[in-house]
């Protein structure tokens, strides 16, 4: 199949149109004013807040001037990752679409499905004259994947619908009605210099091959984290060997559960083959305790040049046995939904810098409460090791409203239309619809959206069959929307 041939032809025509924009996170420029000029060719009410959020709003058509008004939300940038032999520049370049089989992937770099499939659909919204809808206001954010900032910087009244759909879900046939909030709690140690004796053996011990994942979808997978396992290590061989912490990087994204990482050491030449056989056995152990979710994780140790300075043994000691004694993963399931991560905390990266070691966590929950007192845990722990650590404002969780109307209207929308019942699902990840519903309290609200896999990588593939269910779902709740009271 073709690209012009993809059904519904209106939101892939759309879909093309959006990918030839350069819209990265934070640099959304273009993207911007690539909105306002569609709206104000097609001469509807369009304006810009002062973050870059853009808003179109849409007449009734004929007979349903009196339903309730429906806000549809995308946001407009993407995560811009290539392929280390592609040459691309996501500041310039269109993205370069093609058909495989069922499926609609990008040569060499992310697709931008996520969320441009989303403002596609809006933009397909806009510029048909045949569906039936009530008031409609189409919501543009910016910069969602990178600390959701479009959505924080919305001032209460720049829209003023009753019903809100987010168009930015991952999977077909799911309604998500709930999300966690979250915040990002970081410690630093202070360190001194301190020399390496002469003769010591250097070495670096490197982590990788884990699955890692998202800290909040992934969370409950059994996946192994890959700074705790280095932790394992080091501290053991810290208590056994006069072992220096010469350095240590290791963990990304706050985000992502740690598929890798490494340290530098030195211990005396004496220990070379007994740290060679420690990492042996701990290889051993991890793979028996993590058998049927890691099993590509490699442990590798190789001789690095030799050092002259290290961490001193005091700040090394605390980092280690705070490190070892910090939760990371789940902390509590939720009351109402056995299946539902409530709160969680991932050690998302530990590196050395000039002059402290940093290290960054995030926690999460879908009570507000319960993400501030893991986010006090942690900082206590690290506290207690003498580390200064903080947390910031963080985002707000969007908590589940049992008397949805949306989502009943939805619910039978989809039984109507395709036989079966629909997920009615919540998540253990951040979505805008915390920040909405924290700046709108009165917003109903539900998301949805098609088939989307290795989102957020140049694996990223949108199913193409699931587009056409998602678009004639979308159509059908719009059709049904309530009188307004």
């Amino acid at each position: 199949m073709e690209l012009n041939q993809l059904q519904p032809k209106e939101v892939f025509d759309c879909f093309a149109q959006v990918n030839q924009v350069p819209r990265p996170s934070k640099r959304e420029e273009k993207m911007i004013a690539f909105l306002v000029d569609f709206g104000k060719k097609l001469q509807l009410p369009t304006k810009v807040d002062e973050t870059g959020n853009v808003l179109i709003s849409k007449p009734a058509t004929p007979g349903y001037e009196n339903r309730k008004t429906v806000v549809l939300q995308s946001h407009m940038d993407m995560v811009c990752e290539k392929n280390a032999a592609m040459t691309f520049d996501f500041d310039v370049d269109a993205i370069q679409s093609y058909v495989d089989g069922e499926w609609l992937k990008a040569k060499g770099t992310t697709l931008g499905a996520d969320d441009g499939i989303g403002v596609a659909m809006q933009m397909a919204v806009l510029l048909s004259s045949e569906i039936a809808h009530g008031p409609l206001e189409c919501l543009f954010t910016r910069d969602e994947e990178t600390g959701l900032t479009g959505a924080a910087g919305l001032k209460s009244g720049f829209m003023s619908g009753d019903y809100l759909i987010n168009l930015d879900s991952e999977d077909e046939g799911q309604i998500f009605v709930s999300c966690a909030g979250g915040a990002r709690t970081t410690a630093e140690f202070a360190y001194d210099e301190i020399p390496v004796p002469e003769g010591y053996f250097t070495f670096k011990v490197e982590i990788k091959g884990l699955t890692g994942g998202h800290s909040g979808d992934d969370i409950n997978k059994k996946r192994a984290n890959a700074n705790k396992l280095l932790v394992r290590f080091l501290l053991s061989a810290f208590t056994k060997y006069d072992l220096y912490l010469v350095d240590i990087q290791s963990g990304g994204l706050h985000n992502a559960i740690p598929r890798e990482g490494y340290a530098i050491c030195a211990v005396p030449m004496t220990n070379k083959e007994g740290i060679r056989v420690d990492l042996n056995l701990l290889a051993a152990e991890v793979e028996e305790e993590y058998s049927r979710t890691e099993p590509s994780v490699q442990f590798l140790l190789e001789s690095a040049a030799p050092a002259t300075t290290a961490v001193d043994k005091d700040t090394t000691r605390r980092l280690l046995l705070s490190l070892q004694a910090l939760h990371n993963g789940i902390f509590a399931m939720s009351q109402d939904l056995d299946w539902l991560v409530e709160t969680s905390s991932n050690l998302a990266s530990i590196r050395r810098e000039a002059g402290a070691i940093v290290v960054t966590t995030s926690q999460r929950s879908s009570i507000g409460s319960a993400r501030e007192n893991m986010s006090t845990t942690v900082r206590a722990t690290f506290e207690l090791a003498g580390a200064k650590a903080t947390t910031n404002e963080g985002y707000p969780g969007w908590k589940m409203n049992p008397n949805s109307e949306i989502l009943k209207i939805a619910t039978e929308s989809y039984k109507r239309l395709f036989g079966k019942e629909p997920k009615i699902l919540a998540i253990h990840a951040g979505l805008e619809c915390g920040l909405f519903s924290e700046k709108y309290p009165h917003l109903d609200m539900i998301s949805v959206g098609p088939t989307l896999r290795g989102v957020h990588s140049p694996d990223e593939r949108l199913y193409i069959p699931s587009v056409q269910l998602v678009w004639d779902h979308l159509l059908d709740i719009l059709k049904h929307i309530p009188a307004a009271e």
